[in-house]
């Protein structure tokens, strides 16, 4: 690492972890393609919008960690490779014949025939908040709601729900436990182990009693052919299963707080619900969830910006840095819910674009809308200030806990199945956190 490297203590700050913003427009105007030095491994970010897309397809810029070098080993510790071997750890051609035999269960039309089954768990767990008044909306609303819609598509039983969301909150929550280091890293590591050994008994009990559902899709690719063997059966339900409900369930949670906080723009949601689809857009671009692409590897020195990589670094792409790079957005700090839909990354780029995008989509306009729509006075619970978020060294943007009250019983009739934008009565500019108060700090990308 060079001497000019940035030591992480500087950048990822309690300041940091509650709005990130502010770093990384210094990063964007003064070290564009910045050193980091920290103690769990050194990398270069890049921050501005241009060189980011254009990293994101860099060739030379690889996504095997379990290359010669193992960087898995320092990133990710000793038994990552059980569960992180797959398609989003690796670059063409394994990961195009990876894709290709997921995709089918992305594909628009399947999505679109769980619409009513997202609505109805909405339904459902909105039901069980309204008569108390108060929620803590992460723990009862944000994060089943992804969990369980993911794992209807998996085949994951009703019954196992419940453990197997703890196992992934650990993993998620790293570091904001209050462990020391040494206890946070065990932790994690039994975590990943249990997660491991349950996936392969599911595995092995769809086996015996096939269902319409993914794992059953894929174990019927291993056995007849197609290229997917016994442990990349295991680490593709891992990646689907955990990418599938973590950056979804922080995206609810950060959209929340971004509209409550912008009231002008909830006002003009609920006036014009029409708006919903591309509110969608500008909230992951304003405050997405995944604020660094997963790491990458120089395979040869490379450069950008006049700063030369060498070869064997780990390379961060700054995605939320990018998607507020003004050179792209105009007033990128605002969150302006009229903004004609522009190319963010917030969903990747290149050949490692979110494959569960319409997934992603469909579930983040049923649940704001049916947010809105049954709790229409729906308002923090405490100061923004005071939300508790991941640590600021969390590869994840997102909070602990989201406080809200709202009228006990609600106003609003439970969302029509349909969950469909422009449906329902209606359901709803101010700084980005860069500028209001603060704001505390698999998919592919």
């Amino acid at each position: 690492m060079t001497e000019d490297a940035v030591p992480a203590s500087e950048l990822y700050t309690p300041e940091f972890a509650a709005n990130p913003y502010p770093a990384f427009a210094r990063l964007r105007a003064e070290k564009p393609v910045c050193p980091i030095s920290s103690p769990r491994f050194d990398s270069y970010l890049i921050t501005r919008f241009d060189d980011a897309k254009a990293a994101l397809i860099d060739p030379r810029l690889s996504k095997d960690l379990y290359g010669p070098g193992q960087e898995y080993l320092r990133i990710f510790g000793p038994n990552s490779e059980a569960l992180n071997k797959n398609m989003l750890n690796a670059d063409p051609p394994e990961h195009t014949r990876l894709r290709r035999i997921v995709s089918q269960a992305f594909a628009p039309r399947r999505v679109e025939a769980l619409r009513p089954r997202v609505a109805e768990i909405v339904d459902n767990l909105l039901d069980k908040i309204i008569p108390q008044g108060q929620a803590e909306l992460m723990h009862d609303f944000a994060i089943p709601l992804p969990m369980m819609v993911i794992s209807h598509l998996l085949g994951i039983p009703e019954t196992d729900h419940e453990r197997v969301l703890d196992w992934t909150q650990v993993i998620r929550t790293s570091g904001s436990s209050g462990r020391s280091p040494a206890e946070d890293r065990a932790a994690v590591q039994e975590a990943q182990l249990r997660l491991h050994h349950y996936l392969v008994d599911l595995i092995q009990a769809k086996r015996a009693h096939p269902g319409d559902d993914m794992i059953s899709a894929l174990i019927d690719a291993c056995e007849h052919g197609r290229q997917l063997s016994e442990p990349e059966l295991v680490t593709t339900t891992f990646l689907l299963l955990f990418a599938g409900h973590q950056t979804t369930a922080d995206f609810l949670g950060n959209a929340t707080v971004a509209l409550l906080t912008n009231p002008d723009q909830l006002d003009l949601l609920r006036a014009k619900p029409e708006l919903l689809p591309s509110a969608i857009e500008e909230l992951l671009r304003f405050d997405g969830p995944l604020p660094v692409a997963s790491p990458r590897i120089a395979t040869e020195d490379v450069e950008y910006q006049g700063v030369r990589i060498p070869r064997g670094s780990i390379v961060g792409v700054v995605i939320n840095a990018a998607n507020h790079d003004p050179a792209h957005f105009a007033d990128p700090d605002r969150l302006d819910l009229r903004r004609v839909r522009g190319p963010h990354i917030g969903f990747g780029h290149g050949v490692h674009y979110c494959l569960g995008v319409s997934l992603a989509r469909m579930e983040a306009q049923i649940a704001i809308e049916a947010l809105l729509h049954r709790l229409p006075d729906l308002r923090l619970g405490v100061p923004v200030s005071q939300l508790r978020r991941l640590p600021a060294g969390s590869p994840f943007r997102g909070l602990l806990e989201l406080p809200v009250e709202f009228t006990a019983g609600g106003e609003g009739a439970p969302s029509p199945v349909d969950g469909g934008a422009g449906a329902p009565p209606p359901i709803g500019s101010q700084r980005s956190p860069s500028t209001q108060a603060p704001v505390h700090t698999p998919e592919e990308r």
